[in-house]
């Protein structure tokens, strides 16, 4: 192999894959101890209460469980753009094989995610997150169609 495909390999995985194996690793991180509900909440409260006033423990219980499951959505919808992102590569234009394996991806990062946390004493592993999950890795993919198909349509 010549120096400039070697070069431009290593540009392509810098550019395209390692963003998207970097996103899996930071998702297998947080999902350890340090980001458990009574972790984040011990955050989370302060801000609240020092942008809001004082807040009930139930309207607090509500807004914690909120941004979780909100963060659940985006971060594998962040997870499946990614890894759409980096099956295509410099490739222009959209290919339903690259999303299919976009949203798997982010299905199995989902339920090893959750199959990890079952075994934390601190964290509680779901199917129902596996479903939030996979229905953000599945939102980034449909967001992803849509502009594709709308940046291929002609402006009449």
């Amino acid at each position: 192999m010549s120096t400039g495909n070697r070069l431009l390999r290593t540009e392509n995985f810098l550019r395209y894959w390692l963003p998207a194996l970097t996103w899996a690793a930071l998702v297998f991180l947080f999902s350890g101890g340090v980001f458990s509900a009574a972790q984040t909440g011990h955050i989370l409260r302060p801000f609240l209460e020092w942008l809001l006033g004082e807040i009930s423990d139930a309207h607090f219980a509500l807004i914690h469980f909120l941004v979780r499951k909100a963060a659940h959505l985006t971060v594998y919808a962040t997870l499946s753009a990614l890894w759409f992102r980096a099956l295509r590569g410099p490739r222009p234009g959209w290919n339903p094989s690259w999303a299919l394996w976009a949203l798997l991806v982010g299905m199995l990062v989902a339920l090893g995610d959750e199959l990890h946390q079952s075994f934390l004493p601190s964290r509680t592993g779901t199917p129902w997150d596996v479903l939030l999950d996979s229905v953000g890795a599945l939102l980034a993919q449909a967001a992803i169609a849509r502009f594709a198909r709308r940046k291929t349509q002609s402006p009449v």
